[in-house]
């Protein structure tokens, strides 16, 4: 391929390995014609993987700096740019400085090229040195790579030039620069811009428009009230989400979340390619309301993302990975607040919609008291502008009267900041503040210093009733310090609980002591100091050990290993009715709270990321006599079943029943044993779970098993539907054989696409292709679509296993929007080579109900088909 070169003869990106980030407002389109324009001049392109490879990278190309591997890449001195720095590159002939196109949003006039007009030495120096200080260049010359032009007036000979050449730069006052370099955020241009600027044309008295901050949606409160649905997507339960792909996910206990929200939240993680972990150890993402615990401290020390329930709700919303730090409130909050702030009582003017919301639950969360309104008692005004009737009871009463900067910054350094900061006091003249809220990111070296110092990942005298624990299921039957007990001795640790201090029992009676013949000893899996088992109830102090014996500490844990039997017997005899001391029917409010929190959830979550066994366990909650039940002998998935439709307690009643006949009703196509269906059906669950070879009944057999109480043989249930299977020209039972036979890989090798508007929906048939081995991409006809043919030429082996090598499937309808899209598609596939199919949803559909990708019938070619008006 034929390169441009720099003047120095070699190719302009000649040493540039590459990789790019796409966000939503750099998305793969861009991203391909971009990367096409650096291999042209002689750019590496980095191949895409789930981290960065540091190691192998020179620049990493994104509009924002909000992605994982951005820190990482900073301290290994990677450059980070914009992709404007690719274009500046070319069209200079060089390679421009990375500085000034860096997304940090720090570096605030990163991307500006600053030209001064008939000013004075001084202002004119002072001006650029602020510039390139924050990551701008400037220019003596006008040229057309000039963005603002610094003037006092529209006379001067450099202004007339770019207004004569139609130059597209901004003339601004030099009172822009000041403000923007005082209060250390960019702010609009506006009301700078000559030639009859804002500022100079309004008085202070004047009205200043409001600011609307449609992105604090989402990060405005540390607590949100209810679950956001994902956006573009009709069912958020439905919708696949990417952010979580291959991620694990630790809830904390002191989310205190319903069972109905947590299991919501459980199966958007699940059904996204992620899985809920009870383990911090195991994490890569823990999210947590407070910072108090262990697990935080753990997590933090690991380097594992910490983000509180409004983070994790912004991931589901959006489906991008943003870091817990950009947002104050995406991060936890700490227990107390911030030390000496609860002595303030603050006010706010000025502020209004999310941006108002969120500045009120930043107060309260660093500790201070928020009063809507103002009186002579109150500490701060905090204030977008001057202009309101708040502003001048401030100044009469004598009331500190600051911008958010001040409570933004108390709260990420986690120090008060002195309201004597002129940064604080700054209020540009005709510009509403509310524009830069929520800029302000957690300091992380604050944090550190103050909640997760080296060492702190050790907990040596944390009380367990202070120890967050993972959110999991929990013996109903057994109160918290003996659930506790039993716990420990059964080795099911979480690494809070690594081995906590336990008490002996306060109720219930003495515990029996343990004989010596049973004696064991640890085999030195507890490490983690703890403190007495036997401290006095009450006691707030207690005078820590002086010797740091470690035999002392394995022969307490070795003593609790005596009592398992022991402990066994107790909850045996408690669970008598009047047993021991009052019987299993006298249980303390703590414990009823606690059962009512925990009943839905599973105790062994950290080792469960089969999405199967969440039906299992929920399966045999819903059965109060599963207890002693065998396992289940038939994961059976029901569709099209309409014996339960408008009685969900019936339902209820009939899946314990069948459980208790050996029978687990599961909703995921994946792990069932058996699939049942009326008839042979053209639903989601049918096709894709038809791939996985299960056998198929009729839900007859569902009737029949409750009807007569007893397990029935299922073969005695086959699918009966002769009509279906003659229009298809193939049994399902045949269908069986062959996805026994196919393994998944039906369509292995195939790229198929669709159309934005395919009846049924676009990420229906994408779960139907890709359950079946191959690939789905949506087809829009934009710039850009033929990168997936490009990037999958070298893979041309693997088509040939299973599929037409060259062929390339556009499934689409008949209406004359789609038919539109159909010359573009054929020219695209034309071009990398390949033979382009157009082919109605019926022939996927056919595919994959047969199993067969052998048979091609002309209804399915699309071009030779009536087009619908």
């Amino acid at each position: 391929m034929a390169t441009e070169g720099g003047s120095d003869g070699k190719a302009l990106f000649a040493q540039v390995r590459f990789q790019i980030v796409h966000t939503d407002d750099f998305p793969v389109q861009r991203a391909d014609e971009l990367s096409r324009l650096l291999v042209t001049h002689g750019a590496t392109e980095v191949p895409c993987a789930e981290k960065i490879p540091l190691t192998e990278v020179t620049h990493i190309i994104s509009t924002t700096i909000d992605f994982p591997d951005y820190h990482g890449a900073i301290e290994t001195l990677k450059s980070v740019v914009k992709p404007e720095w690719v274009h500046s590159s070319v069209s200079r002939g060089k390679l421009a400085n990375p500085r000034q196109y860096s997304p940090d949003p720090r570096l605030f006039f990163s991307g500006l090229v600053v030209c001064c007009a008939d000013l004075p030495g001084g202002d004119e120096d002072a001006i650029f040195g602020g510039v390139l200080a924050m990551g701008g260049l400037h220019s003596s010359p006008v040229s057309r790579m000039v963005t603002h032009i610094v003037a006092l007036t529209m006379e001067s000979e450099k202004c007339r030039t770019a207004v004569n050449k139609n130059l597209k730069c901004k003339i601004v006052l030099p009172h822009w620069f000041d403000d923007c370099l005082k209060l250390g955020r960019r702010i609009d241009e506006g009301p700078y811009c000559l030639p009859d600027p804002e500022i100079l044309r309004k008085g202070p008295e004047d009205r200043i428009a409001e600011a609307n901050r449609l992105d604090m949606q989402g990060a405005s409160s540390p607590k949100p009230l209810r679950l956001p649905a994902p956006s573009s997507s009709p069912s958020a339960s439905r919708r696949a989400l990417d952010v979580f792909k291959n991620k694990k996910v630790m809830l904390s206990y002191d989310l205190e979340l319903g069972s109905r929200l947590l299991e919501t939240i459980e199966d958007l993680i699940v059904s996204g390619g992620g899985s809920v972990t009870g383990t911090v150890h195991r994490a890569d993402m823990f999210i947590c309301h407070y910072r108090d615990s262990l697990n935080y401290r753990i997590a933090s020390r690991a380097g594992i993302d910490v983000g509180n329930l409004a983070w994790l709700y912004h991931l589901i919303t959006h489906n991008a990975w943003t870091s817990p730090l950009k947002r104050l409130l995406h991060y936890p909050v700490a227990r107390q607040g911030l030390p000496g702030f609860s002595r303030f009582r603050i006010s706010l003017s000025n502020y209004n919609g999310e941006a108002r919301v969120y500045l009120e639950n930043l107060a309260k969360a660093a500790g201070g008291e928020f009063t809507k309104t103002m009186k002579e008692d109150n500490t701060h005004l905090i204030t977008a502008h001057q202009v309101s009737e708040k502003c001048d009871a401030a100044k009469e009463w004598n009331i500190h009267m600051v911008n958010h900067l001040w409570l933004e910054e108390s709260y990420a350094k986690w120090q008060i900041q002195s309201v004597a900061n002129p940064r604080y006091n700054h209020f540009p003249t005709r510009t509403n503040l509310g524009e830069v809220v929520g800029q302000t990111p957690i300091d992380r070296q604050a944090v550190e210093r103050f909640f997760f110092q080296p060492g702190s990942d050790v907990e040596t005298s944390m009380e367990v009733d202070q120890v967050p624990q993972p959110m999991s299921a929990r013996n109903q039957n057994v109160q918290p310090q003996m659930a506790q007990k039993v716990a420990n001795v059964r080795g099911t640790h979480s690494a809070s609980a690594q081995p906590a201090p336990l008490r002996l029992s306060q109720s219930g009676g003495p515990t029996p002591k343990a004989s010596n013949e049973n004696r064991r000893h640890t085999d030195g899996t507890f490490r983690t100091p703890a403190p007495s088992r036997f401290m006095a109830e009450g006691k707030e102090n207690e005078t820590p050990s002086t010797t740091g014996s470690r035999s002392a500490k394995d022969k307490a844990v070795a003593k609790l290993h005596d009592l398992a039997p022991d402990i066994a017997l107790f909850e045996k005899e408690r669970k008598r009715v009047g047993g021991v001391t009052h019987g299993r029917d006298r249980k303390s409010s703590e414990e009823k709270s606690l059962e009512v929190a925990n009943r839905k959830r599973s105790a062994s979550r950290e080792e469960d990321t089969d999405t199967g066994a969440d039906d299992e366990t929920r399966g045999a909650k819903r059965a109060k006599k599963a207890k002693g039940l065998a396992p289940p002998t038939m994961r059976l998935a029901l569709t099209g079943y309409k014996g339960w439709v408008g009685s969900s307690k019936k339902e209820g009643e009939d899946r314990t029943r069948l459980r208790e006949l050996g029978i687990l009703v599961v909703n995921d196509y994946v792990t069932c044993t058996h699939l049942a269906a009326p008839r042979i059906l053209r639903t989601q669950k049918f096709i894709c779970g038809l791939a996985h070879a299960p056998a198929i009944i009729s839900t007859d057999f569902v009737d029949s098993c409750l009807s007569e109480n007893r397990m029935l043989d299922p073969d005695d249930f086959p699918i009966v539907d002769p009509e279906n299977e003659e229009r298809q020209g193939s049994t399902i039972s045949a269908a069986v054989g062959r996805a026994k036979e196919n393994k998944g890989k039906l369509l292995r090798g195939y790229t198929i696409y669709c159309t934005e508007h395919i009846h049924g929906g676009f990420e229906t048939f994408k779960k139907i292709v890709e359950v079946n081995g191959g690939r789905c991409v949506l087809y829009r006809a934009r710039a850009g679509a033929s990168a997936v043919l490009r990037s999958g030429q070298d893979d041309e082996s693997d088509a040939s296993e299973s599929g037409p090598a060259g062929n390339v499937y556009l499934v689409s309808g008949t209406s004359a929007e789609e038919a539109k899209l159909w010359p573009r598609f054929q020219q695209m596939v034309e071009e990398t080579g390949k033979t382009p199919v157009i082919a109605h949803t019926d022939w996927i559909l056919f595919v994959a109900l047969t199993q067969d990708n052998t048979r091609w019938r002309a209804e399915y070619d699309l071009p030779n088909r009536a087009i619908e008006l």
